[in-house]
């Protein structure tokens, strides 16, 4: 009898043992999750804070300088656009219409290689970044010009 009650501590003792073991185990890879659930926050924290302030950098560091091209027809359209714009800070330095005025897609164009700024504008008109081209020209005085399209509708709030 002796040695069965023996036998049943020790197989306690085990049994608690191997427990333990497991608790431990099970609050080491929860604490490995928290540090990673906690670096992957701060990272992407820093990130939006970083691109937040790079997009304020291209208006502070100098003036976007845009022109509003009409490539719609609709009357007036441009106006309306550079009304936005300059609401914005950006520096609106002509006013025209496009050479056509059968543009489906309003486009964003990099006039001067500074690309983030085009990109900046077509992501404050809501305008998506496939639709920003860069086409560098030494005779253009300005930094992006602005294709207003048949889409305008989608842009204007």
């Amino acid at each position: 009898m002796k040695i069965k009650t023996q036998e049943t501590k020790l197989h306690k003792k085990t049994d608690s043992t191997n427990i333990k073991f497991f608790l431990n185990i099970s609050i080491l890879v929860l604490s490995f999750a928290v540090i990673f659930l906690g670096y992957s926050l701060l990272s992407n924290i820093k990130a939006i804070y970083s691109q937040a302030e790079t997009s304020d950098s291209l208006l502070q560091s100098g003036v976007v300088q845009v022109e509003v091209l009409n490539g719609c027809g609709v009357s007036g359209i441009a106006d309306k656009f550079m009304d936005i714009l300059r609401e914005k800070n950006f520096d609106v330095v002509n006013l025209g219409n496009y050479r056509s005025f059968d543009i489906d897609k309003t486009i964003v164009i990099d006039r001067s290689g500074k690309i983030k700024s085009a990109e900046y504008l077509a992501e404050i008109i809501g305008i998506e970044k496939w639709n920003v081209i860069q086409q560098k020209n030494k005779n253009y005085f300005l930094d992006v010009s602005l294709i207003v399209g048949k889409d305008y509708n989608n842009f204007l709030k």
